[in-house]
């Protein structure tokens, strides 16, 4: 791991050939070319104004939804956790709403909501990631979504310059967000930005009863899924009416392993790492469930972790 030589206009910190296994839950993968972790939000900007027009950014927070392939990553990967760190509510002003940055971990946001009498934020502290990573997938448990809450959002495009986005800028559906704005040719079509904050809503209520909420959801949660092994929450998306981790028990592959990678004994929409997975081990044993459920319940698993990156040759 070394810092970059230069002297740039930025104040954050740049590393080359840095190994993504430090930065991803699943503690495995290769190395990304860059990684840059900004002094704050202003000095993201004049890093991104930076960048050349077709260099490959990845954002990334607490890396718990990232599989980065084990030749690694030629590209530059942003680091917002611990960086893009700011939470504030707005008080008097908006009852129940309040501005967070996306490197604020989920599980704060529900804790902090519920210190100042905040309700329906309880589901975020079952959610092992950043704020903006969650925005970026809709994330959601126990029957909530984070959409649901979003007022509007701030995101930052290639240029390094900042939007302020409502709901209706976007398609939200289940484990999907997708920015649209009207083609020239007519339709829509995506457009390059990603997520730096949002302004959330919950309602003003019984803070004491949403911290016994929080309580009883993670004791839920250690209770059911493997969370003393390497691994990055749900792999596939619960296919409509269904749920994943029944059709992978289903055709006998719980507790299957591949390298040092298995599906989770605990939970069968977990992939482990049992201690010396490569990203290969992972992936190959993804490939092994949508193949294996695909051929055995006619289902094709549709993956909600990203993976990145280059295979080694």
């Amino acid at each position: 791991m070394n810092t970059h030589p230069l002297s740039p206009p930025w104040r954050g910190a740049v590393l080359e050939h840095e190994s993504m296994r430090k930065h991803c839950s699943w503690r495995a993968g290769g190395a990304a070319r860059r990684y840059f972790v900004p002094a704050d939000l202003a000095d993201l900007q004049t890093f991104v104004a930076q960048q050349e027009p077709a260099a490959a950014l990845y954002v990334t927070g607490l890396g718990s939804n990232l599989l980065v392939r084990d030749g690694g990553l030629a590209a530059t990967v942003v680091h917002t956790h611990g960086a893009l760190s700011g939470l504030q509510l707005a008080g008097a002003s908006a009852p129940g709403e309040m501005t967070v940055e996306a490197g604020v971990a989920a599980p704060k946001v529900a804790r902090t909501a519920a210190r100042h009498g905040l309700e329906g934020a309880e589901f975020l502290a079952g959610i092992p990631g950043t704020v903006g990573g969650a925005l970026a997938m809709n994330a959601g448990c126990y029957g909530s979504e984070i959409w649901d809450h979003v007022v509007a959002v701030t995101t930052i495009d290639a240029a390094g310059i900042l939007h302020q986005r409502a709901p209706a800028d976007y398609e939200v559906a289940y484990r999907h967000v997708r920015l649209c704005a009207p083609a020239l040719a007519g339709g829509l079509q995506p457009l390059a930005e990603w997520f730096v904050a949002a302004r959330l809503r919950f309602t003003p209520g019984d803070g004491e009863r949403a911290g016994l909420r929080i309580r009883d959801l993670l004791a839920r949660r250690i209770a059911s899924q493997p969370l003393q092994q390497p691994n990055a929450g749900s792999v596939f998306r619960n296919p409509p009416g269904d749920h994943a981790a029944r059709l992978i028990e289903a055709v006998g592959l719980k507790g299957q392993i591949r390298g040092g990678a298995q599906i989770s004994l605990r939970h069968a929409n977990f992939i482990v790492n049992l201690g010396s997975a490569t990203a290969a081990d992972i992936e190959d044993l993804i490939a092994e469930v949508q193949a294996t459920v695909a051929a055995r319940a006619g289902i094709r698993l549709e993956p909600e972790v990203r993976i990145v990156g280059d295979r080694l040759q």
